[in-house]
């Protein structure tokens, strides 16, 4: 089995989020794992990240304040793979850094740090090539977003090469901002599911193990962001405490929420 589904066969999985090179991200990731994250996800910095609301695009400009590179990026990867040989982990960013250099050389450095799965929120489907062919040659997933606008004609364009799971973009609008209402989440993610072979995880405008329960109990996953990188902006090199202690709250909630 693969990292992914060994994580979600376990039950519904906690899905973490935090921007990399912001604050000591090898510390911060660790305290992740030891509060029960079952998946990781580690933003790349970008400049212009659309997806994103004003927690993460912070931590966007304190990264690159502390002069993070894209290889700098690889080298936390590489380091927790090391630490953390079975826990999947997934960089999310936008293709501009993964497609820089090319394809092939991003799929080449994410296969060679252990990376199990990418993101990239602004290469589409249509546009599958640019990136979905040099990552799948490497065994690396492609993970792709669903969104409420995604309807039933364009659902299999989103599932066709994509991999590990499907995460389901919750609000119409950006990270950390709201949540969706829980029988709009339950609706779209029943639809999904009838459509997918993989797991679906929930995201976007998450933040408490309450929330985080409610659509566990219906989703594969559930993706938390905006709430762990604001720990990291409040309190900095000592972030990792309260980052394990609000990620042990999350995991109980979501292992426990079946």
């Amino acid at each position: 089995m693969t990292r992914f589904e060994t994580a979600f066969a376990k039950g519904p999985a906690l899905v973490c989020f935090i921007t990399g090179g912001d604050g000591d991200t090898a510390s911060n990731l660790d305290a992740l794992v030891a509060g029960g994250a079952d998946v990781i996800e580690l933003g790349m910095p970008f400049t212009d990240p659309m997806a994103d609301g004003m927690a993460i695009q912070e931590a966007n400009l304190r990264s690159f304040a502390a002069g993070t590179k894209t290889a700098d990026i690889f080298a936390i990867a590489t380091g927790f793979r090391a630490r953390h040989p079975n826990v999947p982990l997934v960089l999310m960013g936008y293709a501009n850094p993964m497609t820089i250099r090319g394809s092939e050389w991003f799929a080449d450095e994410c296969a060679k740090a252990g990376v199990d799965g990418v993101i990239c929120v602004d290469i589409p489907p249509e546009e599958d090539a640019e990136l979905g062919p040099a990552l799948r040659a490497k065994g690396v997933s492609l993970i792709r977003l669903a969104t409420p606008t995604t309807d039933t004609a364009r659902l299999p364009a989103v599932l066709e090469g994509s991999s590990g799971f499907l995460y389901y973009v919750s609000v119409a609008g950006i990270t950390g901002q709201q949540q969706a209402a829980q029988s709009s989440i339950e609706e779209a993610v029943a639809r999904l599911k009838v459509a997918a072979t993989i797991p679906v995880a929930v995201g976007f405008g998450v933040r408490t193990p309450e929330q985080a329960a409610a659509i566990a109990k219906v989703a594969d996953g559930v993706v938390v962001g905006s709430a762990l990188v604001d720990l990291v902006k409040q309190h900095g090199k000592d972030a990792p405490g309260p980052l394990q202690a609000l990620t042990s709250a999350l995991a109980q909630a979501v292992h426990s929420a079946r």
